[in-house]
């Protein structure tokens, strides 16, 4: 017999629900979201990973590393700073880019570890 994975019956908790509405209505769901849509392209996540590597990158080396032009590694740098996860630095002729804050580090070291975690399990 199949387990179902949808509750038999209905019954709400009018407590818990209120709660989490109200939460829910204090935050911007909306840029939390795109915060995860930006890392759920693999370009950019790769992009991400390895300036968790390095503090920064310039853009030809992010281009060699993922197998890009300079052009497509620069669409998706500023992608990434766009949306405040990713800063940049001129020098020269040149720009570094790096992860604009430990938290960004924290969600893409905490993602890879589940990944990892996940895997094991299977």
């Amino acid at each position: 017999m199949k387990e179902q994975d949808v509750c038999e019956i209905t019954c709400i908790d009018n407590e818990k629900t209120a709660h989490v509405q109200q939460q829910l209505e204090k935050i911007n769901i909306v840029d939390i979201t795109k915060i995860f849509k930006a890392l759920s392209d693999e370009t950019r996540m790769k992009i991400a990973y390895a300036l968790t590597l390095e503090d920064e990158l310039c853009v030809c080396d992010v281009a060699h590393i993922v197998g890009a032009t300079t052009a497509t590694a620069s669409h998706h740098l500023r992608h990434l700073k766009s949306l405040g996860l990713a800063k940049y630095r001129k020098e020269g002729k040149l720009v570094y880019y790096s992860l604009d804050d430990d938290h960004v580090k924290q969600l893409i070291h905490i993602a890879y570890a589940h990944q990892e975690e996940v895997s094991e399990r299977s």
